[in-house]
């Protein structure tokens, strides 16, 4: 079903086209949260979260005519800056810049990190675990097994199969953005 569709669901009271539409975005909106939030994800969650209640209660206010997706990253967005302007005094100023949403053509990126964050999470405990130290954390396969009290054959080996799962999970162009994701993350 289109986001429009959905929409038009979701303004006569379909409760199931907003879980349709929460179910398509939360992974993009969470990453995109996760940034201005510092990692904070109990905070990212609840904006998220948030966002799709004010949505479903401003439904009969509010005319979407063009894309449904950049609506809720504004809404998002304003939501994000909307709660560190209340925790702060007034007189102060904001201490950092919000990203903006992007526009509706920059949504591919962010729709393919919410595939590998959907893909990594599907991984077992430990072979996530280890992945997300070498790829976020740029740690070599020594400081992983010191980090994690294992053996470097141990990483090595689960490293492999974390490869050989997202290769599985993921279409090929997926893959290959992972791939140039983890290249650029150790470079740095």
């Amino acid at each position: 079903m289109k986001d429009l569709d959905l929409w038009e669901n979701i303004k006569n009271g379909n409760k199931g086209a907003l879980k349709k539409l929460h179910n398509k975005y939360y992974y993009q909106m969470f990453l995109y949260t996760i940034k201005s939030t510092e990692g904070n994800t109990a905070l990212a969650e609840e904006l998220v979260s948030d966002c799709f209640m004010k949505l479903w209660e401003q439904r009969n206010k509010t005319e979407i005519k063009n894309s449904v997706e950049h609506y809720l990253f504004l809404m998002l967005h304003n939501g994000i800056v909307d709660h560190f302007r209340k925790k702060r005094i007034f007189t102060e100023p904001l201490e950092k810049d919000f990203i903006a949403p992007a526009d509706e053509k920059e949504f591919d990126d962010q729709k393919q990190y919410a595939r590998l964050y959907k893909a990594v999470k599907k991984l077992p405990e430990q072979c996530r675990k280890i992945l997300e130290l070498a790829v976020y954390d740029s740690l070599s396969y020594s400081e992983i097994a010191e980090k994690l009290h294992i053996s470097r054959n141990t990483v090595k080996t689960q490293m492999g199969r974390a490869y050989k799962s997202l290769r599985e999970i993921l279409d090929p162009k997926d893959f290959n953005f992972f791939l140039v994701f983890r290249k650029r993350n150790t470079e740095n």
